[in-house]
């Protein structure tokens, strides 16, 4: 339960959906609200991977790399098409390109678009806890307790 409240993502972006991912942790959307705060710069310190962007062939040994240096447990979130299942250019022929995150990373969440919003991001990140929970804690207070959901 402390686990999936105190998620650590970590700062690693490959292309356009990393701005996403920053803007998610920005004061607008206020990640740290859902336990997602600190983005760390060392895989050491991190328990979540965001794979947010295009995966080329040149990146692929250093993505492996960067995630068997998280310790255990951890998880993946593919974030864009492009991580997903290559984006557009997988349909252009490009060779360069690698064909989805889930092709050498056990991925545990999808997040489609290109590139997502920040909500579908938080949306992926409480999926993650609930995967981690195994279910879904109230994020408002109980209309039983006499308080109005917002």
């Amino acid at each position: 339960m402390g686990r999936s409240n105190s998620l650590w993502p970590m700062t690693f972006g490959l292309a356009c959906c990393a701005i996403e991912m920053m803007a998610t942790g920005a004061s607008r959307f206020d990640l740290s609200r859902f336990g997602a705060e600190v983005f760390r710069p060392s895989p050491r310190q991190c328990d979540v991977m965001i794979v947010a962007g295009t995966i080329s062939r040149k990146m692929l040994p250093a993505v492996k790399t960067l995630y068997d240096q998280m310790p255990e447990p951890k998880w993946v979130i593919a974030m864009g098409n492009c991580s997903i299942y290559g984006g557009p250019f997988k349909f252009d022929g490009q060779y360069g390109v690698i064909e989805g995150a889930d092709t050498f990373l056990p991925v545990d969440i999808y997040i489609p678009g290109c590139p997502p919003r920040p909500e579908a991001l938080i949306e992926g990140i409480l999926q993650l806890e609930e995967k981690i929970v195994g279910y879904r804690r109230p994020r408002w207070p109980r209309v039983e307790s006499g308080l109005k959901q917002p």
